[in-house]
């Protein structure tokens, strides 16, 4: 006996719910391509085209997502040093996020639920650490850089 079990194991999905599965997934991407040829068609860099950040506005300092709105219009024109420069921690983090959309449409299709060890307690704090981090650097003379 090896000791492995499988009674706990789900069997997987029927194929017709396995269809009605992935839904969300379309409704994502679907989302997520209308947003991106917006970005591309419309400039942020023209004033009034989108709403300015409300917490830029009310304090003056940038949040961490200052900059993402022109970043992907930037990486929607191939200008990947812009995309970059305008908001480093986003432009990191677009291969993470696309890693974990392709795992939950992979585990979807299968019939199995997302699982993973970046949902974990642990991880979570720590990314929203980070985001503290970068948020409190990017308003620091000394780590312009990281600013918008």
């Amino acid at each position: 006996m090896t000791g492995h079990t499988t009674a706990h194991a789900r069997p997987p999905a029927p194929p017709r719910r396995r269809g009605r599965a992935l839904l969300p997934h379309a409704a994502v991407l679907a989302g997520a391509a209308a947003g991106a040829t917006l970005v591309a068609f419309v400039d942020p860099n023209e004033a009034g085209h989108y709403p300015s950040c409300p917490f830029l506005t009310l304090t003056g300092l940038y949040c961490p997502g200052c900059g993402m709105t022109r970043m992907a219009h930037a990486l929607t024109h191939g200008d990947v040093g812009v995309a970059f420069g305008l908001n480093p921690l986003m432009f990191v983090l677009l291969p993470v996020f696309g890693y974990l959309y392709a795992r939950w449409a992979v585990l979807s299709a299968r019939g199995r639920p997302m699982r993973s060890a970046l949902f974990r307690p642990v991880p979570v704090f720590a990314f929203l650490g980070v985001i503290v981090v970068y948020w409190i650097l990017r308003n620091l003379p000394f780590a312009q850089a990281l600013a918008p």
